[in-house]
């Protein structure tokens, strides 16, 4: 069984690794979706980048968890709600950019450049959206790491939808499936950002109980390392 640190050292690599992933991701999207006039590809861009700062709190936090070995509960909640905040920007964002193209009446054109990342993300974020839910359930259900596992599951709901709402329009020419897919994607978002706020991240029964048997396991030893 791993330490918690050592479950903390893979938490902050998978940080490290949402960063660097979605910085590369938002600045593909961005382009395609303003070349092409998509606003739910727009958004996806957008949401990378608030995931990349995001990814950059939580590595922070976890950095300092390994620097200083301790748990500093304040700074944890502070950066738990700064998160929770950067799920409201995106929510904010989308929505303006959906209403701004409804009442436009703006027609996108096609990009092959934007289903191409939004299939890469349907591949790459359920692995890492699992992947940190695996270690904040293995942490004794830690907030700050469950967090950013929402996140990255915004993604991955962000990039159904949005590849959804693009696919659609291709077969369609129903302009107005793009804005409606953002929409669905800020909904998503407040949710999230609501229950990171309160520190309420609820995962599904299968999680919470893998989640309660490593707390169990793993709470001796967090106790007596506070002993120590």
């Amino acid at each position: 069984m791993e330490t918690r640190e050592q479950l903390t050292r893979r938490g902050l690599r998978l940080a490290q690794f949402t960063v660097a992933y979605n910085v590369a991701e938002g600045a593909i999207a961005i382009t395609a979706g303003l070349m092409a006039g998509l606003v739910s590809v727009v958004g996806f861009g957008v949401d990378s980048a608030i995931e990349s700062i995001a990814g950059v709190l939580v590595a922070l936090r976890l950095s300092a968890r390994l620097r200083d070995g301790a748990f500093d509960e304040r700074r944890e909640r502070r950066a738990l709600r700064l998160v929770a905040v950067t799920f409201f920007l995106l929510a904010g964002y989308v929505t303006f950019e959906g209403v701004r193209s409804l009442v436009e009446g703006e027609v996108p054109d096609s990009s092959p450049l934007a289903i191409g990342i939004l299939v890469a993300s349907l591949i790459v974020m359920p692995l890492l959206a699992a992947a940190k839910r695996r270690v904040g359930m293995a942490l004794g259900g830690d907030p700050l790491i469950l967090a950013d596992a929402a996140e990255t599951r915004i993604c991955v709901m962000l990039s159904a939808s949005t590849l959804l709402g693009v696919g659609l329009f291709q077969l369609t020419g129903a302009a107005w499936l793009d804005p409606v897919a953002a929409f669905v994607i800020a909904a998503f978002a407040i949710h999230e950002g609501r229950e990171a706020w309160e520190g309420e991240l609820v995962e599904d029964d299968d999680d919470a109980d893998e989640g309660g048997g490593a707390d169990e396991g793993g709470g001796a030893d967090e106790g007596g390392g506070a002993d120590d």
